[in-house]
């Protein structure tokens, strides 16, 4: 697995923390900005970079994205198709968003949160697995249509032969 961070000028010094935390503890993270403090920095653009990234391989690829509320960045990055993103403001939060609504990506609010309970948010992240239960399956595929709507026409055409 392969995590990705970005970070805007709020959560510029959460995400220099959180990196060095990685590091020690032996977990492949690969930094996408902002690489130095730029207070004039947008959220977007660093939301865009973690959502292309998870993208890539979508098995094997997670994101963390921080802003100052962590809003901006979830508002941003779930505008990606096939991206799940949840703000997690504490563990069991964090743990729910995985294994329920099968988030790859996660999002911090910098100016809300330590980087003692980010570390927490964020292993509580990493060890929770999505749930594979046919109801937790149904919701992410009803979220997907929402994204391509011709899906929807298949879901409909099966759920009207099963009954």
């Amino acid at each position: 697995m392969t995590l990705f961070i970005a970070a805007d000028h709020r959560g510029f010094e959460l995400k220099n923390q959180l990196l060095e935390y990685f590091q020690e503890k032996g977990i492949r993270i690969e930094d996408l900005g902002n690489y130095q403090y730029d207070a004039q920095d947008d959220y977007p653009d660093f939301a865009q970079r973690v959502a292309q990234a998870v993208l890539q391989n979508l098995d094997n690829h997670l994101g963390i994205a921080i802003c100052g509320s962590g809003c901006g960045v979830v508002i941003a990055v779930n505008r990606f198709p096939h991206i799940r993103a949840g703000l997690a403001m504490n563990e069991d939060q964090a743990k729910h968003i995985r294994e329920n609504d099968h988030a790859n990506v996660i999002a911090l609010a910098a100016d809300y949160i330590s980087f003692e309970q980010a570390t927490k948010i964020i292993d509580a992240f990493l060890s929770a697995q999505p749930k594979t239960d046919e109801k937790y399956l149904r919701r992410i595929k009803k979220i997907e249509e929402f994204q391509n709507p011709s899906l929807k026409q298949n879901t409909q055409s099966i759920n009207e032969e099963k009954f």
